[in-house]
Order: C-alpha cells, then structure tokens, then sequence
C-alpha cells in the first residue's frame, strides 16, 4: 500500500511563510498528478494545487494565486508546496493527495495531514 508522509507545517504569523513536502513511500509507483487539498474547521475540503503530469499543467485556487507555489517530481513522486504571504484564513489541515488514473478525479492516495495555523 502506497503512502505519501507530508512535513512542514506549524504556526506562523500573517504574512508569513511556510513550505510544507509530501513523498510517496513507494517510488516505483506511478502517479498522473500530485497535490494539496485543505480543510478548515465547519469546511469542505477543498483542492488548494494540483500538478497534472500528463498535461504538464499546474492548476491554483484562486485564493492562493500569486501566493503559493506548487513543484514537484514525478520521477520521485514529491510534490512541494511554498506557501508566502499567508493570511488568517489559511488555516486549515493540509492534505496531500495523488492519483493514479485521471488526474482530475478524485485521488486515489491521501497523506495523514498537516496543521497549518495562521495567527492574525
């Protein structure tokens, strides 16, 4: 069974900084895309980046455009998400997730989650 381990998150103050990186434990495995989903309390999840491998296209929310920034690895199946200027309404438990068929659907794989907390 695949898993992706996610590293990086924690408490920052507005405006700040953070990069959170999430592997998968299996290499040789092949995603189509990688990405971060978020939730924050009384919230749906929500799709936050997403690289699609096959289309080499990285998709933002728009409430992250300008902000973060998706890299990755398909190779090393990693994905890197560098979070700037960070607002209050950030905060949320940062998902990674991959998926091995169609990249727009929903993933097939999800890491355990990362605390992100913004502190106004």
């Amino acid at each position: 069974q695949v898993q992706l381990v996610e590293s990086g998150g924690g408490l920052v103050q507005a405006g700040g900084s953070l990069r959170l990186s999430c592997a998968a434990s299996e290499r040789t495995f092949s995603f189509n895309a990688m990405g971060w989903f978020r939730q924050a309390p009384g919230k749906e999840r929500e799709l936050v980046s997403r690289i699609n491998w096959l289309a080499h296209t990285t998709y933002y929310a728009d409430s992250v455009k300008g902000r973060f920034t998706l890299s990755g690895d398909n190779a090393q199946n990693t994905v890197h998400l560098q979070m700037n200027s960070l607002k209050f309404e950030d905060t949320a438990v940062y998902y990674c997730a991959a998926t091995a068929g169609i990249p727009t659907t929903r993933p097939d794989y999800w890491g355990q989650g990362t605390q992100v907390t913004v502190s106004s």
